[in-house]
């Protein structure tokens, strides 16, 4: 495994990060293809066993019962101090007021939730899952703040948003001398490279960690165009993401498949390469349900692309509509969707 600073900090995790919304209860509300704690004991496994030190889930993932498996399989395996949590808040736990967003009120709750599902004293990384336009950004700056202060949460870090808004948010938290944000979580693949236009180039301004999410857009990149899977064929936010840009996309898919073919390695080791390769990615979130998935991202650690291989599968890429904001187009925004 390789490691690697986070961002403007002092902290090490690794070049790969596993992302856990695989891991939990599929009965809870959330996705119907989520294992179970025996079946997510060996995920984690490997992952340790690999290297991997950094750990992503979400207080929205399978009805917060991601966190609880992440909690008891790492306390099973790792020595807290060794390992990196993140998790996210700001998705409804609850459909009832105040039981959301990232109000002082809904995020010092949800903080001290994740705590007790994560069975830790502290969260290394809190992320806001979402920007709350409900919210104002003061309000969410400040109560940040006063989270990592209270020793609960060590770092901060965004997810989706556009650039000018993570660049105000910023302002603020300088401008008031209050704790800034570390990391971006943002949607970055071969099917979707819109971050490349302003994201990306302020995160490497600002020494931002980037750790994206979809790496390989839902398995799309890891198999030819017209193989389906049960998550596939379940995944409605995966439908909402590409329905839109299929014909492009598919010619990328084809790309990376002809790549994959004439250096004999799985397409998944070619997508995750290309995420890999750019300067600004810190550790791209892989996420896993069989054995080959953590294997395939561990190999592509040592898989580099020529700049005419990265032509061949960037070439045909054409510009998208702005996805991934809020998991879906930003005029279908609702509290309770989850990526």
């Amino acid at each position: 495994m390789k490691y690697v600073q986070f961002g403007n900090t002092g902290l090490t995790v690794s070049r790969l990060c596993l992302g856990c919304m695989s891991f939990g209860d599929a009965a809870a509300e959330g996705h119907d293809w989520a294992m179970d704690l025996d079946s997510s004991r060996p995920m984690i496994r490997q992952a340790l066993e690999a290297g991997i030190n950094f750990f992503d889930t979400a207080n929205a993932y399978s009805g917060g019962t991601s966190e609880e498996y992440v909690g008891t399989l790492l306390k099973e395996m790792a020595n807290r101090d060794e390992i990196v949590i993140a998790t996210k808040g700001f998705f409804r736990w609850r459909q009832a007021p105040n039981t959301g967003g990232l109000s002082a009120k809904s995020l010092m709750h949800a903080v001290d939730d994740s705590l007790r599902r994560l069975g830790t004293d502290y969260i290394d990384l809190y992320q806001i899952h979402r920007l709350d336009p409900n919210t104002p950004m003061e309000e969410i700056a400040e109560t940040l703040d006063a989270i990592v202060r209270s020793g609960k949460v060590r770092y901060i870090g965004a997810s989706s948003m556009y650039a000018w808004q993570f660049q105000k948010m910023l302002n603020i938290a300088q401008q008031a001398g209050l704790k800034q944000f570390v990391s971006m979580q943002n949607y970055v693949n071969l099917l979707y490279r819109e971050e490349e236009r302003e994201m990306l180039p302020l995160c490497a301004d600002q020494k931002i960690a980037v750790m994206p999410w979809s790496p390989m857009a839902r398995g799309k990149l890891a198999r030819p165009w017209d193989s389906t899977t049960q998550r596939s064929e379940s995944d409605v936010v995966g439908k909402a993401l590409y329905a839109r840009t299929q014909e492009n996309d598919r010619q990328i898919v084809d790309a990376v498949e002809e790549l994959a073919e004439k250096r004999g390695l799985p397409m998944a080791q070619i997508a995750l390469a290309w995420v890999l390769q750019k300067p600004e990615v810190t550790s791209p979130i892989i996420g896993a349900t069989k054995p080959k998935h953590i294997s395939d991202a561990v190999a592509a650690l040592d898989v580099t692309l020529s700049e005419e291989e990265v032509r061949s599968i960037e070439t045909p890429y054409q510009p998208h509509p702005v996805m991934g904001i809020f998991g879906m187009p930003p005029a279908e925004l609702k509290l309770t969707v989850k990526d």
